[in-house]
């Protein structure tokens, strides 16, 4: 066994792949302390040596995998990802540029390429996302005729919120995620067109409770698929090693019935 493919099954070992979630989220905690000016003030170079420090235990990390796996390293979407994450810190201004150093937070999404639960969350979300399209699609166009059907009925007497298209569309956002939608907006407009309720809650049956439910039913299905397929290549995994093994045995046993 070479050096490298040692180095790839220590890398492997859980004992290690715990030690970069610690750290990880030990840098989390860090680059949260230096939104603090009162802890700046007080352990600022401490925390400035210990973000320092986690930075480059992540580079070294990716090197011993790049050095280990190799071209495997970059089939891998997940380490692409890491090196991403890890090259935004690298950008030259990026300890000086305030929207660079807020964009170092991102580390903290290195959590979901190390843990299995969080990565399959996030390929079951990307599996959905064409069938969200549609979803979205035509969340749009009930979206357009509401804004339409609203700014023609209520833009004379509430200009402030369905003055517009663009106006109305906010609007019926705020509505459809249920933020004040009835004491903020539907009971006042209400009080000039008793009848509004019959368009509001129309929208809402349809809009929260129809069309995001659907969302939710796509994002599980594709996160249960995602599932069966991870299960699946590790059965195929289990299978083959175990008929290697079958085969290694019985080649030993017709070498020893060989006279």
């Amino acid at each position: 066994m070479t050096l490298r493919q040692r180095l790839d099954i220590w890398l492997d070992q859980p004992w290690v792949i715990n030690l970069v979630m610690t750290i990880i989220v030990l840098n989390a905690i860090l680059l949260g302390m230096e939104t603090s000016p009162e802890i700046m003030s007080r352990v600022g170079s401490l925390i400035t040596a210990l973000d320092t420090a986690c930075l480059v235990f992540f580079i070294i990390e990716i090197l011993l995998k790049i050095f280990a796996r190799g071209g495997r390293f970059f089939r891998n979407g997940w380490n692409l990802f890491d090196v991403v994450i890890v090259g935004a810190a690298l950008v030259p201004g990026s300890q000086t540029m305030s929207v660079l150093r807020a964009l170092r937070i991102l580390r903290v999404l290195r959590v979901i390429s190390v843990a299995p639960r969080l990565r399959r969350v996030v390929e079951g979300f990307i599996t959905a996302l064409p069938g969200m399209a549609s979803v979205f699609l035509l969340m749009a166009i009930i979206f357009y005729i509401g804004a339409v059907i609203s700014t023609k009925l209520f833009a004379a007497s509430f200009p402030q919120w369905f003055g517009s298209l663009p106006q109305s569309g906010y609007t019926l956002f705020q509505i459809m995620t249920l933020e004040s939608w009835s004491m903020g907006i539907v009971r006042p407009v209400m009080e000039i067109y008793p009848y509004a309720w019959a368009f509001f809650v129309p929208f809402i049956m349809i809009t929260t409770f129809a069309v995001v439910n659907l969302l939710v039913g796509l994002i599980v299905n594709s996160m249960q698929d995602a599932h069966q397929e991870e299960a699946g290549a590790v059965t195929d995994a289990y299978r083959d090693e175990v008929l290697q093994r079958l085969i290694a045995i019985e080649k030993r046993l017709d070498e020893k019935s060989r006279p």
